[in-house]
């Protein structure tokens, strides 16, 4: 990544403030500690007050910042944020697309829902792709002791994670 193609991503960027890690080429803004052992990628980005050590990684387009903490064998890469006052260590890995939109979440009558990703609905302690709740809500509405009326409503709901995750799969 350029430091132009940088200022693209993050406003206001200059380029007295940023330099590029040895171990990588990421740029990481001078405010920010990054040892020399941690690898960050040629288009990861580290700013603020935020901390990457040990054998920690940063690449894709990731972004470490705020008083965020990546340490020891940990990974954050793809588009993945970590920040504010997160931290990722040990083996942890952190990944995946970043919201252009807040999750969709719903508080229903029995139980919240929510997106865990694109692909996933989270329901109750139940985590599953969306294509297998639309296949299986009504049973495990029915094994959870939902009423007919709520295992309908859970039904509209998941049709709406649907259409807006992935409406390929209403059709």
């Amino acid at each position: 990544m350029t430091f132009l193609e940088l200022q693209e991503r993050i406003s206001g960027a200059k380029v007295e403030e940023w330099h590029q890690h040895l171990n990588g080429q990421g740029w990481v803004k001078n405010t920010a500690s990054v040892d020399d052992t941690a690898f960050i990628g040629p288009n990861a980005q580290v700013y603020g007050d935020a901390w990457v050590y040990g054998d920690a990684q940063v690449y894709g387009g990731a972004q470490v910042y705020g008083n965020a903490q990546v340490y020891g064998d940990a990974q954050v890469y793809g588009d993945a944020r970590v920040y504010d006052n997160a931290r990722v260590y040990d083996n942890a890995r952190v990944s995946g697309d970043a919201w252009d939109k807040s999750p969709l979440q719903i508080c229903g009558t029995r139980h919240f829902l929510s997106a865990g990703s694109r692909s996933e609905i989270a329901i109750g302690c139940y985590v599953k792709p969306i294509a297998w709740w639309i296949e299986h809500y009504q049973s495990i509405g029915q094994h959870e002791g939902y009423t007919p009326s709520e295992i309908d409503e859970y039904g509209t709901y998941i049709s709406l994670f649907a259409l807006r995750y992935q409406p390929q799969l209403l059709k």
